[in-house]
C-alpha cells in the first residue's frame, strides 16, 4: 500500500514469504487458465517420461549382465524404448514451452496495459511524490521480472518439484534401504533453503530499490541534459549515477556471497550422499540385495534428484524477487485513481465560474496555506488576469480549475455546479491551456497538434495552424507537418513551440481558455505573433490570464491582483493604476523601472 501517495518498496507488513502474493503472481494469468492447465499437464508428462529414463537405464545394463527382470530383456528392444521415451519428452517439452510462452507474453501484456493505464489516471499529487525513474523501473524491470517467473521459473520450479516427487518414488520402489542414506541430509538442506530464501528476499528488493534509483538518476538527467551542459555537470552526474550503481553492484555481490556459501553448501550435501549411496550399495550388491542396473538407476535418480533440490534453491529465490516485484506492481494497481463523484460524461460547460471562500495547500506541503478565502466570479466570455509576484497563488487558481487538486475547503462553481460533480474528463475537455513551459512530444508537429483532437480532419489540422500563425514555418521544414520535433520539442525554437501549442488549444476549441505565462519568454518578433494567434484563440470565449508582465493585461476586462493567497485589488488596468497606493500599480513601477 502507499503512505500518502507515495509508494512504499518495501512494505513493513510484507517482510516474511506471503501465501497471498504467490497467489496474486498467478491472478494474473486467470484469463488464460486453460493453457496454463494444459500446459501444467505436458509439464508433468514431460518430468514423468524424462524419469523413465534412469530405469530403463537400468534394465539395459541389468539386460547386459544377464540379470533383468523386465517383460523385455532384449537390449535393441530396451534402447529403442529409451528413444521412444526420448521422442515424447521432447515433444511434450515442446508443448509445455509454446503454452507457457502464449500464458505468460499475454498476462504480462495485459499487466503492462493496467498498470500504465492506472498510473496516467492517478492524480498530480501522485507524480509529485513519486519520481518517474521510479515508475519507468516498475513498468520495465518489475514487470520483466514477472514475466521471467510466469513464463520459465514457475515452470521449471513446478518440474523440479515433479521430479524430486517421482524421483523419490522410484528410488523407494528400488530399494527403500538406500533411500534412507541418499535422504540422511534431505531435511537439512531445506531449512538452509528456507532460511536462504527469506533472506536472498531482502537482499533482492535493497538490489530492486537501488536501481530504480539509478533510472531516476538517469531519467533526469537525460530530460534535463541542456542544463548538465550548459553547467558543465556532466562529471557530477556520471559521478551521481556511479555512486547509485555501485550500491546496486554492493547489493547483489552480497546476495552472490550468500549464495555461493548456499550453492557450496548444497553441493557438499548432495555428493556427500552419493558417496554414502555408493558405498551403501556396493555393500548390497555383495549382499545379492540389488543388481548393478538397479544400483546404476538409483545413482542417475540420486543425481536428478540432487539436481532437482539444488535448482529449486535459486528458483525459490527468484520467486521471491518476484513476490517483490508483485508488490511494488500491486502498490499501483491498488492506488486511488482520481475520484468520480458525477454520472456527467460530456457537457458543455462556460461560465460563470465562481471561488467562494477557497482556501488551499499542496497536499505535499499541508502547513503552508496558498489560497486564504479567495472569492471571485468570472462570467461568460469575460478575460480576466490574475496577477502578483511569484507564490502569490495565481496557477494554483488554474491547477484548481483543471481540478488537478481538491480545494480543501469553500467551493467553485461551474454555471451554479460544485466543480467536484464534473467527471475530470468532462470538465477538461471543456478548459484549454497554453502554458508557458510548453510540452510537446517527440513525435511529428501534426501529431503534436493533433493531440488538442485526435480524431479532427486534415483540413482542421491544418486551419489550425494557419490560425496560429505556425503555418508558414512548418512549410520551411522538408517535412512540412511529418517534422519530427525531437525530446520535448528540442529542434524547435520557444516562439515555435508556443505557437503549436496555441493551435492544439485551437483544435481543442475549448469553452474556456487558461493562459499561463503564455508570452513571457519570446523575443518580440515571437511575441507578436504569438499574441496575434492568442488574440484569434480567445475570441469568444472565458479567458483566463496569469501574467507576471502587465502589459499583456490591459485590455482584460478585470484583473485580480494577488499577493499571499489573497485578492487584495481587483478592477480593469484603467481603476487600478489611477490607485496611488495601489500594490498593482506598484508592480508596474517595478516593471518599468527594471526593463
Amino acid at each position: 500500500m502507499t503512505n500518502n501517495g507515495q509508494l512504499n518498496a518495501t512494505p513493513a507488513k510484507k517482510k516474511r514469504f506471503n501465501v497471498k502474493e504467490i497467489l496474486h503472481i498467478f491472478s494474473f494469468v486467470l484469463p488464460y487458465k486453460w493453457h496454463f492447465v494444459v500446459g501444467l499437464i505436458f509439464l508433468a508428462l514431460s518430468s514423468f517420461t524424462f524419469l523413465l529414463f534412469p530405469y530403463i537405464t537400468g534394465e539395459l545394463v541389468d539386460a547386459a549382465t544377464g540379470e533383468s527382470n523386465w517383460m523385455i530383456d532384449s537390449i535393441n528392444y530396451i534402447a529403442l524404448a529409451m528413444m521412444g521415451v526420448l521422442v515424447l519428452q521432447s515433444i511434450f517439452s515442446y508443448l509445455r514451452v509454446v503454452l507457457f510462452a502464449i500464458v505468460s507474453e499475454n498476462a504480462m501484456a495485459d499487466i503492462r496495459n493496467a498498470l500504465y493505464q492506472k498510473i496516467i489516471s492517478l492524480p498530480i499529487v501522485f507524480f509529485e511524490q513519486n519520481r518517474v525513474g521510479d515508475l519507468v523501473s516498475r513498468l520495465s524491470s518489475d514487470v520483466t521480472q514477472l514475466q521471467s517467473t510466469l513464463s520459465n521459473t514457475l515452470a521449471e520450479f513446478f518440474r523440479q518439484i515433479a521430479t524430486l516427487i517421482i524421483g523419490l518414488f522410484f528410488i523407494v520402489f528400488i530399494s527403500p534401504r538406500l533411500t534412507l542414506v541418499m535422504l540422511s541430509v534431505f531435511p537439512a538442506l531445506i531449512i538452509v533453503a528456507i532460511l536462504f530464501g527469506r533472506f536472498i528476499r531482502k537482499l533482492s528488493k535493497k538490489s530492486q530499490d537501488a536501481l530504480a534509483k539509478a533510472n531516476v538518476v538517469v531519467d533526469e538527467t537525460f530530460q534535463s541534459i541542456n542544463i548538465v551542459k550548459a553547467f558543465t555537470n556532466e562529471n557530477y552526474e556520471a559521478k551521481r549515477y556511479n555512486t547509485s550503481i555501485e550500491k546496486v553492484v554492493g547489493y547483489a555481490l552480497k546476495a552472490a556471497r550468500y549464495r555461493g556459501l548456499f550453492v557450496s553448501f548444497v553441493f557438499m550435501g548432495l555428493f556427500g550422499s552419493i558417496v554414502l549411496v555408493l558405498w551403501y550399495g556396493a555393500k548390497l550388491i555383495a549382499q545379492d540385495a540389488m543388481t548393478i542396473g538397479q544400483l546404476t538407476s538409483f545413482i542417475i535418480y540420486t543425481t536428478f534428484i540432487g539436481g532437482s533440490m539444488g535448482g529449486m534453491s535459486g528458483l525459490y529465490a527468484t520467486i521471491q524477487r518476484s513476490i517483490g516485484a508483485s508488490e511494488r506492481v500491486r502498490n499501483i494497481l491498488e492506488e486511488d485513481s482520481e475520484t468520480e463523484n458525477s454520472v456527467n460524461t460530456s457537457m458543455a460547460i462556460n461560465g460563470p465560474i465562481v471561488f467562494d471562500q477557497v482556501n488551499f495547500a499542496y497536499p505535499t506541503r499541508k502547513d503552508v496555506a496558498v489560497l486564504n478565502n479567495i472569492s471571485f466570479t468570472i462570467n461568460k466570455g469575460e478575460m480576466v488576469a490574475l496577477v502578483g509576484a511569484s507564490g502569490a497563488g495565481k496557477s494554483t487558481i488554474a491547477q484548481l480549475l483543471m481540478r488537478y487538486y481538491e480545494v480543501e475547503s469553500g467551493q467553485i462553481y461551474f454555471e451554479g455546479t460544485p466543480i467536484d460533480q464534473f467527471k475530470h474528463k468532462a470538465l477538461r475537455q471543456n478548459i484549454g491551456i497554453v502554458p508557458q513551459e510548453v510540452i510537446l512530444f517527440g513525435g511529428t508537429i501534426s501529431e503534436n497538434i493533433l493531440y488538442g483532437n485526435i480524431n479532427a480532419s486534415e483540413a482542421e489540422l491544418v486551419a489550425a495552424a494557419k490560425a496560429a500563425n505556425t503555418y508558414e514555418f512548418i512549410q520551411q521544414f522538408p517535412d512540412g507537418f511529418d517534422t519530427v520535433v525531437g525530446e520535448r520539442g528540442i529542434k524547435l525554437s520557444g516562439g515555435q513551440k508556443q505557437r503549436i501549442a496555441i493551435a492544439r488549444a485551437i483544435l481543442k476549441n475549448p469553452n474556456i481558455l487558461i493562459l499561463d505565462e503564455a508570452t513571457s519568454s519570446l523575443d518580440s518578433e515571437s511575441e507578436y505573433l504569438v499574441k496575434e494567434a492568442l488574440e484569434k484563440l480567445m475570441e469568444n470565449r472565458t479567458t483566463i490570464i496569469i501574467a507576471h508582465r502587465l502589459a499583456t493585461v490591459r485590455n482584460a476586462d478585470k484583473i485580480l491582483v494577488l499577493e499571499d493567497g489573497q485578492i487584495i485589488e481587483s478592477g480593469r488596468h484603467e481603476q487600478l493604476i489611477d490607485r496611488a497606493d495601489g500594490y498593482y500599480q506598484k508592480l508596474i513601477k517595478l516593471q518599468f523601472e527594471t526593463v
